[in-house]
Parts: structure tokens; sequence; C-alpha cells
């Protein structure tokens, strides 16, 4: 009875170890002020928590636990003792972490480079944090109008600038640390975010490109790309805009039915109709052919072009329709649909809609509205 109860806990043990050695991190640390408690492990994902387990400490205050992550998809993990965080792990396949914390949030953590990075990443957050709070603080004790108020100000923008730059420092020497990411996220205050300034999109894209060589399936960079893009796109648009008060129009350059980009500012003629259209509409196919060619044949001549913005997403559909028209103007479509940045940039009301450019400068009182308006308009302009 005594062997086969022996072998039992043998084979216990076995069973054990060998779903330890399952799990492709394991994690062993101790909270000193934390005997027989709770510790609460959560995953981030983008935006939130999600809990993954919750861990009890011995009688000293040690724990162990173990978990899966997938090679080449590091995950952030975070401990909580009830509300508060007490340590941050940058974890990969493969890790061997060691964790020394106290209830208070200081901790330490040996075994893993990326985790120490993020220690750091977090540390020079919290010191700015700090000091910025500290100087606003005593903005709010003075007189809006006093130096004092002013000096103070000027404090709270230097801070600013320094830990910018020191940020960005931080980005460019870290190209392939995920430890950039949180980075990216950090807030001044809780309007302003730390990378606030448009051109910061070029950062963006370029940790993105960077982390997507080592981590082409990270969830966490495919966010930071989809974030990328979006303020990639918005900062083309303001350059579009600031570019609009120097030629006298929003300029576009979109891509011709071969994949060639056009430039709107490249066409030539003395008038020129930006007209947005969709192909998937019969009737704005049939617009085409029955209003626009004709008076695109008569006018041509005299110095009338045409620059037609599709909005269809489909684009096979867009090149079909123009490849049987043959209409001889300028055909452009990004496939963007209602995202495009032509649309925005244009304030396009719906479609169909034509803006017209004369010498260079958009005719805000050309009033037209029908073929026999447009005729009329171009019989008094060309």
């Amino acid at each position: 009875m005594r062997k086969f109860k022996s072998l039992a806990i043998a084979a216990l043990g076995l069973a054990l170890v060998a779903v330890s050695c399952g799990k492709s991190v394991r994690v062993t640390g101790v909270v000193a002020d934390a005997p027989q408690s709770d510790l609460v492990v959560k995953l981030l994902e983008m935006n939130r928590y999600k809990v993954l387990d919750t861990i009890k400490t011995d009688a000293s205050g040690s724990f162990r636990y173990a978990l899966d992550v997938e090679k080449g998809q590091p995950e952030f993990i975070y401990l909580f003792h009830g509300d508060t965080r007490i340590a941050s792990l940058l974890l990969q396949d493969g890790d061997r972490v060691s964790v020394t914390a106290d209830t208070l949030g200081n901790y330490s953590v040996t075994g893993s480079e990326e985790t120490s990075k993020l220690i750091e990443v977090e540390r020079a957050e919290a010191a700015f944090n700090s000091s910025f709070a500290s100087a606003s603080a005593k903005l709010a004790d003075l007189d809006p109008s006093s130096k004092a108020a002013e000096e103070v100000r000027r404090d709270l923008a230097k801070l600013y600038i320094a830990y910018y730059r020191d940020r960005v420092k931080y980005v460019m020497q870290n190209p392939y640390s995920l430890t950039v990411i949180p980075v990216f996220y950090q807030n001044v205050t809780s309007d302003l975010p730390l990378f606030s300034q448009t051109t910061d999109a070029i950062h963006f894209r370029n940790a993105v490109d960077s982390l997507k060589t080592v981590y082409p399936q990270s969830k966490y960079v495919a966010a930071l790309e989809k974030v990328a893009r979006d303020r990639y796109s918005y900062m083309s648009f303001e350059n579009q805009v600031a570019m609009a008060a120097e030629v006298g129009f929003p300029d576009l350059d979109l891509p011709d039915e071969n994949g060639n980009k056009v430039k709107l500012s490249s066409l030539e003629g003395k008038v020129v109709l930006v007209y947005f259209w969709m192909a998937q509409s019969a009737e704005q196919k049939m617009l085409n052919l029955d209003m626009l060619q004709p008076v695109y044949e008569k006018y041509h001549p005299r110095g009338l072009d045409i620059y037609a913005v599709s909005l269809d997403q489909d684009k096979s559909v867009w090149a079909n329709a123009i490849r049987n028209q043959k209409t001889g103007w300028t055909n452009v479509c990004d496939g963007k649909g209602a995202s495009s940045p032509a649309l925005t940039l244009y304030n396009v009301p719906g479609v169909p809609y034509v803006y017209v450019i004369k010498d260079g400068e958009i005719v805000n009182d050309a009033k037209i509205s029908d073929e026999a308006s447009l005729r009329r308009y171009l019989d008094s302009a060309l």
C-alpha cells in the first residue's frame, strides 16, 4: 500500500512537471509584504486589461506562475495586488523571469531584457508626470497674468520639450523593441498626447516598419500600424490644405487606370472640372456619355480639362466603365470610397458633384446646376 501511494505521488509530481514544462514562459517571485495573498495576472489587450488568472502567494510571499506565449508574439503582462499594479512584464517565448515586488508598486525583474526596458520606460514616465504635476499645481495657485505664472508656464514648456525629445531619442535608439509602443501612447495631460505634433506620424510609421520585421504577427504592432496609417493620412491632408493656400486649390495626386499617379495640378486647361462620381451608379455612367462627353468634345479644344475622381471601392467596376466609355479626360480612383481623403479635402456633399477651377483658382460662384448652366459658364470663361 505504501509503495502504491509513493508511486501515485511520484506520478502526480511528474504530471505537474509536465504541465509546467508545457508552458513557454515561467515567472517566479516574491511579494514580501503580501504573504498568503491573491495576485491577479492581467494581459494587455490594446486599450484594456484581460484577467488571465489569480494566483496565491505562500507564507513568505513567494509565487510561481507559468503561461503560454506564442513565438514571435510577446505579451504585455501585469501583476496586480488589489487595485495596485505591482509589476509590469513584457514576456516572450522561453523567458524565465524572477520578480521582487511590494504592494506599493516598487519592483525589480531579472531574466527578461524587454521587461527591463519596459521598467525604464515606466520610470521615466513616472518621473516626468511627477515633475509636470508639481509645476502645474504651482501654476494653479498663481495669478494667470503674473510674471511668476509666466515663468511657470515656461518651465512647463521646457519640461515637455525635454521629455518629448528624450522619448523620440528612445524610440529611435530602440527600433526593434516593443517597449516603444507604450511610449507612443503616453499623455502629458488627459487631453494632450505626448506625440501630438502632426509630423509625429513619421515616427509612428518608422517604428511600425522596424517592428514588423521582427514581430510581423504581433497584435500590438498591428494596432500601432493602424494609428500610424491614420496619422500619416492626416499629415498628408494637412500638407494638401497648406498647399491649397499656395496654388489656389487643394491638389490631388491619385492613381489612374494604369496605376500611375496623376496630379490635379498637372492639368493645363484654362478651366478644369473636378468631377466626383461613382461608376457603380448606372445613372452616373450615363451622365458621362449624355452630358459630359459632348461638353468635353466641344470645349476641350478651347481649354477645358476634366479630372474625374471615382469614389468607387471596387476599382474593377470603375476600370471597366472608363475603358468602355473611352471619355478622353483624366480618370482617377484610389479605391477608398467614402474614406477617400479627396472626399474630405473637397468637402464633397454627395455625388455626382463638380468643382470648377479657372486659372488656378476655385470658382465659388460658377452656379452650375445642369448641362445648360455648365455650357453658359464655359462659353463665358473660354
